[in-house]
């Protein structure tokens, strides 16, 4: 199972965190299963930008960006080459640096 090291996070993640979770499962869904309750306002259905993270090493190991999130990825705050939406991204084997961005651009938080 691939290990997601999580860079701190003031809200989030303070500490930072490793997780584990198998490979088939968004980065998004391995987050919320380790009670790293990132924001996700469309419920991961590639329809906003609220679950973007930028992915520090093991990016070539996703899933390949389709259209749809790339038209999303423009509207992300903090943008970067590196850029993906975490309901997105399909783990596979190999092990993941991620950094949840500072901001997002939901107006309102909602509690999921």
């Amino acid at each position: 199972m691939p290990i997601i090291k999580i860079l701190p996070h003031p809200e989030y993640c303070p500490q930072g965190a490793e997780i584990s979770a198998p490979a088939g499962t968004s980065i998004c869904e391995a987050l919320l299963d380790n009670h790293i309750n990132i924001e996700h306002a469309c419920e991961m259905s590639c329809a906003c930008t609220t679950c973007h993270v930028i992915v520090r090493e093991g990016f070539a190991s996703l899933n390949a960006v389709d259209e749809n999130e790339d038209d999303f990825l423009d509207r992300a705050w903090g943008l970067e080459p590196n850029s993906r939406l975490s309901c997105q991204a399909i783990l596979a084997q190999k092990d993941l640096v991620v950094e949840i961005p500072k901001y997002s651009v939901n107006h309102a938080k909602e509690l999921h």
